[in-house]
């Protein structure tokens, strides 16, 4: 009889450690995702979109988060371009305001742009520190102008789109889209500028902005 009561305890104490050993993990994980993240414009999105891959017996690197901040941005970059065009399509059928599809196609040429600029983006991040660091600068600058490039497309079409005849419900749909990848590309920025001043640091990079 006492062996069937020890056996089930045995393994509540492992499933209790097992758990507990999986919330302290889960718990450093945020609080080096909150250091990291501080500098971004919108931090709780920022642990919200790195914690689901930070690794349990491991934390990523600056350069890492950064790559997959940015990865997060053209995912979410991707889905609102497949929303937009789903939109277009009803409105091409069923819209008689002119108006609101012009609003619409020119937002799908503005997110068409963005999940471009993002993609080069992240080419191009991954090749830092492959090609030697006479190109490092080189890399940074066309990050930093993809992104922002893709970050400009996102306000551009917030700003048609409110300007336009839409109702609320479209407008509020679309918008949410946009200002979600508008987020996420910030704090890909953020992310992106933390890795570049520790790589600056590590490799005696001077910041040309300070170079006299």
């Amino acid at each position: 009889m006492a062996r069937l009561i020890v056996l089930p305890l045995f393994f509540i104490s492992v499933t209790i450690f097992g758990f507990s050993t999986l919330v302290e993990s889960r718990s450093r994980a945020r609080m080096y995702l909150e250091l990291q993240c501080r500098s971004a414009l919108y931090p709780d999105l920022c642990v919200q979109t790195l914690l689901p891959y930070v690794s349990k017996t491991g934390l990523p690197s600056p350069q890492v988060l950064a790559q997959i901040s940015l990865a997060s941005c053209l995912s979410k970059a991707r889905f609102t371009k497949t929303y937009l065009t789903i939109v277009a399509k009803k409105l091409n059928e069923t819209e008689s305001i002119s108006g609101n599809n012009e609003a619409v196609e020119e937002c799908i040429r503005q997110i068409n742009d963005g999940v471009n600029q993002i993609t080069l983006s992240f080419k191009e991040l991954q090749k830092i520190g492959k090609d030697g660091d006479e190109n490092f600068m080189w890399h940074e600058s066309n990050v930093q102008t993809w992104v922002s490039a893709a970050l400009t497309d996102a306000t551009t079409c917030i700003d048609g789109i409110l300007g336009e005849g839409f109702g609320r419900r479209e407008q509020a749909m679309i918008k949410a889209r946009f200002v979600n990848v508008k987020q996420l590309a910030s704090n890909s920025l953020a992310m992106f500028s933390r890795f570049t001043t520790r790589y600056r640091a590590s490799r005696g990079i001077k910041n040309p902005k300070t170079v006299s």
